[in-house]
């Protein structure tokens, strides 16, 4: 009697002739991009450094293409983008010690995004691995150590015949519900090393579902289908699971207006007759979510950003959809169903009780009436140079390309009023909130999809982190506009600092021509004013290859809620 477990896909003549026989002159770096290629993997981010030279040389072997930056941080971030647009986990490979170390910041964003990161770092030679402190360049007494708090998984590669497991273990590890970043490190001996090993052909790992218990399910879809007033956050998870239109679906089977978080944005159209947009920062917003009598919050942690800074008071029933066990009832009590969000939303539709739009015309006017509220918050604080801004770039910007935001007072602006025009469309660094993600990030989207252009939106504070980057995106021309905004110096720092003491200390800067250092690169550059922003951003985004539009404008941020 055969079993299914005892089969085996036995090798044809000729795989057998190659594996005995395989090509002279690779090395340990053969196996990395050899695994990479063989998991799917077409493109890889990095920088190269001594102990890594095994997998650059074996690159130039192999059919990858390599997007090489200028410092190790922005070459995270760009893999991080690759890996929101695509699904795929975005190779980064780097450097022992210093290099490493440099791509924490980018990691840790990747991490909070659950954005999916295969980074590969070399290692100090064999002999220097657990702390042996032979005094190698580079070398740490345990660098994993450095990664285990900020990534989903660690690898520590010691022999050539480890290397493919370790890779697929990885690459398996940030494809799994929730996605992040993974760590593998392999020692420089072990990469450089001639290797008989035979070439790797393929690769098997496949990521695990992660769909919800049923009797969870039933109980949410009751409590969903008896509730008054239900309304639902929609957070990252459903732009990440491809879950927005089951989203949309649920709700207007239920009738429940719907906010979507800063990474949630695009999850849920605009202009719906159920669309509480994305104010969540607005405290008519958190007035009518906690009125809810049963709230759905999917793909969303409730953390600072998401709960108008941990002044929702819920008083109704949560029900939390979270592939993130840890993020699961961290804030506040909820039925709480770890699963991923498209499977879960899938389970609800095909359980609950839809409710006829005629039947519950309420929803739709309490959303126009919360819009308004809001609206009139807003122009009661002469903001019309902001709002103007946002609009321009808006409009300037094709219904269909992705815009990547750093942490500057536009970006704030466009969590709660920048309509996305569809799920995975905005990006910012909302995640962990480092600087320097905008510019490197969007390179990394134009590669991954070269057939639209990409914006990059950043503040002259945040644009100085990666200036180096325009090098990048003149090498390989890619296709990202750079809106940078001048207000001399950290222009958000500035005002908190303001409000607090009277006056700010350390946040001016000296900044150089941006137009003219553009210009230094190779990439065309204009200066314009919030009048003539619309055309000139519009004529950047249209023309093939890279540009840098600036705008020297002070934006101020609309009053927050949450401190009164």
């Amino acid at each position: 009697m055969t079993h299914d477990h005892d089969l085996v896909l036995r090798p044809t003549q000729a795989q057998t002739a190659a594996a005995l026989n395989p090509p002279a002159g690779r090395n340990g770096g053969d196996l990395v991009v050899e695994t990479l290629a063989g998991l799917g993997a077409t493109t890889v981010f990095g920088l190269p450094g001594q102990h890594a030279l095994g997998m650059f040389d074996a690159l130039r072997r192999s059919s990858l293409r390599y997007i090489g930056l200028r410092v190790e941080n922005n070459a995270g971030f760009a893999a991080d983008a690759y890996g929101r647009i695509t699904g795929e986990a975005a190779p980064l490979l780097l450097s022992t010690g210093p290099g490493a170390l440099t791509s924490l910041a980018a990691l840790q964003e990747a991490a909070a995004a659950s954005a999916p990161v295969l980074a590969i770092s070399s290692q100090v030679p064999t002999p220097g691995l657990g702390g042996g402190r032979h005094g190698y360049l580079h070398e740490l007494p345990d660098q994993a150590a450095s990664f285990r708090g900020v990534v989903k998984s660690v690898h520590t590669v010691r022999s050539q015949s480890q290397i493919p497991s370790a890779i697929e273990a990885a690459w398996k590890s940030a494809l799994s519900v929730p996605h992040g970043p993974v760590w593998v490190e392999i020692p420089q001996d072990v990469l450089l090393a001639q290797t008989r090993i035979p070439v790797v052909t393929g690769g098997d790992a496949f990521p695990e579902e992660l769909p919800p218990r049923p009797e969870l399910t039933a109980v949410a879809a009751d409590l969903l289908s008896k509730a008054a007033r239900p309304a639902i956050i929609a957070g990252g998870g459903v732009v990440r699971s491809d879950a927005s239109g089951k989203l949309k679906q649920l709700a207007e089977a239920l009738q429940a207006p719907v906010v979507t978080t800063p990474g949630g944005k695009g999850a849920f159209p605009w202009t719906h007759p159920l669309s509480l947009q994305s104010w969540i920062e607005d405290r008519h917003t958190t007035d009518f979510l906690e009125d809810a009598d049963v709230l759905l919050v999917v793909g969303s942690g409730l953390g600072e950003l998401s709960s108008n800074y941990h002044t929702f008071k819920p008083r109704g029933r949560i029900v939390q959809i979270e592939a993130d066990l840890g993020k699961l009832e961290s804030n506040h009590p909820a039925l709480g169903i770890h699963a991923d969000a498209r499977l879960a939303l899938q389970a609800l539709l095909e359980t609950v009780d839809p409710v006829e739009e005629r039947a519950r015309p309420e929803a739709a006017e309490r959303v126009r009436e919360v819009l308004a509220k809001v609206a009139d918050r807003i122009a009661a604080q002469e903001l019309t140079l902001e709002q103007e801004v946002l609009a321009s770039v808006r409009k300037a910007l094709p219904t269909d390309s992705p815009s990547f935001w750093d942490m500057t007072i536009l970006a704030y602006w466009a969590w709660s009023a920048f309509d996305a025009k569809g799920p995975n469309h905005m990006h910012s660094a909302q995640g962990a909130g480092g600087l320097g993600y905008g510019f490197p990030a969007a390179l990394g989207a134009a590669a991954a999809d070269p057939t639209r252009p990409v914006l990059a939106v950043s503040g002259d504070g945040g644009a100085l982190y990666s200036i180096a980057e325009l090098a990048t995106a003149r090498q390989y021309d890619l296709n990202v506009t750079w809106l940078i905004v001048d207000d001399g110096g950290y222009g958000i720092l500035r005002e908190y600092m303001t409000d607090a003491f009277g006056e700010p200390t350390a946040t001016e800067l000296t900044r150089p021509d941006y137009v003219a250092l553009a210009e230094s690169f190779g990439v065309p550059g204009v200066r314009t004013s919030p009048e003539t922003l619309e055309a000139d951003l519009a004529k950047a985004l249209s023309t093939p290859g890279p540009s840098v539009v600036l705008l020297p404008a002070v934006l101020r941020m609309f009053a927050p809620t949450h401190l009164s």
